[in-house]
């Protein structure tokens, strides 16, 4: 695997609510959501998702960062950057 395969995904699940994750092998991760081995506790009970949002970010720590930023986001602006209405958050090279 290389430094730069990280992948920034948001997934929308039955209940409505929008989850934020990354992962080098988004359907591989999905699996495991699904699975409930090494899934996010956020996800349990929420079944079915769809991934409805994916971007290539790089290595992982740019990819922290910048899920970190869109979970931060609302609701709102989250479907707008699904719907292509608004771009993903700018961050700098050396926040922290």
């Amino acid at each position: 695997m290389s430094r730069d395969d990280y992948k920034l995904y948001i997934l929308s699940c039955a209940d409505g609510s929008l989850y934020t994750g990354i992962a080098c092998d988004v359907p591989g991760r999905m699996a495991e959501h699904l699975s409930g081995k090494r899934g996010a506790k956020f996800l349990r009970g929420r079944s079915p998702f769809d991934l409805v949002f994916q971007y290539a970010v790089g290595d992982r720590s740019s990819a922290q960062r910048m899920e970190y930023r869109v979970k931060r986001l609302s609701k709102r602006a989250k479907l707008d950057l699904i719907e292509g209405r608004r771009e993903l958050p700018k961050f700098a090279e050396d926040d922290d």
